[in-house]
């Protein structure tokens, strides 16, 4: 729920070669090292990146690679980023440039290094397909049996092409998270820090204000699965928090089946947006999908 930024994640001092060093002590150092990447620096300016990849792709190629310098074989069109971009921007970098490994220079200088799996350990959507918000007109909404009451501030869309989950099928589920939910939850849940039942307390934080739980906000990702056809079952779910989400606002939980992984276990794409359709929770789920019980 907070905005990290590259110098909290990144790996330094970054490991350097010359353009002029044999391939094999490139090689050499990065098995020693136990390292993915060296940066490619000249006079004391960085020139390029040579990977793990290079050196296996050139090896495949040439096979004898003795008489090979690091010049002959690093990239040279550097993409690289300052320590104090937010993750999210170094996200986007990677993505755009496809690439796993960024240099992280300051005033000229090269003082760290940040990879996809730096990143990943904060912002772990890095890795997940993105939750599509496309309409599926060919699939049709479902009432279901299988939750036991509704209240009218609630409202969902549960869209499939049979009675159980399939590739595609989508739902979504929308409530305001009350005054009452935050100290419903903190009484049930034990959750009782300040920071989401005291506004004098708050406005002293990072965040100025009282802010919802953030379990109780992902909460309503599992609101949402239970709307899904068939009886579905929770096995995993992994978390992003992507921003803060305020007292009384209304809240959206969109999840989508994006594969099947054996006959009645799937992976989806589940996302949560603020009021003003901000993403503040993204995540990745297994579940199981059982038949409706012949009781209900």
């Amino acid at each position: 729920m907070l905005a990290l930024h590259v110098r909290e994640v990144m790996q330094t001092p970054a490991s350097t070669i010359t353009p002029g060093s044999p391939i094999v002590e490139a090689a050499t150092r990065l098995r020693d090292e136990g390292i993915g990447s060296l940066v490619v620096e000249r006079n004391g300016e960085s020139v390029g990146i040579i990977t793990e990849s290079d050196i296996v792709a050139v090896t495949a190629e040439e096979g004898d690679t003795r008489k090979l310098t690091v010049a002959d074989v690093m990239a040279t069109a550097l993409v690289t980023i300052s320590p104090d971009a937010n993750l999210e921007v170094a996200v986007d970098r990677l993505r755009t440039h496809g690439i796993k490994k960024l240099p992280v220079v300051e005033d000229g200088e090269l003082v760290g290094i940040v990879t996809t799996t730096d990143i990943s350990r904060y912002v772990p959507h890095i890795t997940r397909p993105e939750l599509s918000r496309e309409p599926h007109p060919e699939r049709r909404r479902f009432t279901r049996p299988d939750t036991l009451y509704e209240d009218d501030d609630w409202e969902f869309d549960s869209y499939g092409v049979a009675d159980g989950i399939d590739v595609g099928d989508h739902v979504r589920f929308s409530k305001t998270l009350s005054e009452n939910d935050i100290e419903r939850f903190a009484e049930v849940s034990g959750d009782t820090n300040r920071l989401h039942l005291d506004a004098e307390f708050a406005e002293g934080s990072r965040f100025g204000r009282r802010i919802a739980h953030g379990t109780l906000v992902s909460g309503i990702i599992s609101a949402a699965l239970a709307r899904l056809p068939g009886l579905t079952i929770y096995l995993s779910q992994e978390l992003s928090y992507r921003g803060p989400v305020d007292i009384g606002d209304r809240v959206t939980a969109h999840c989508e089946v994006v594969e099947q992984l054996k006959e009645n276990r799937f992976r989806l794409a589940t996302a949560v947006d603020d009021g003003d359709g901000n993403c503040v929770v993204e995540g990745d789920a297994v579940v199981i999908s059982d038949p409706i019980p012949d009781s209900a």
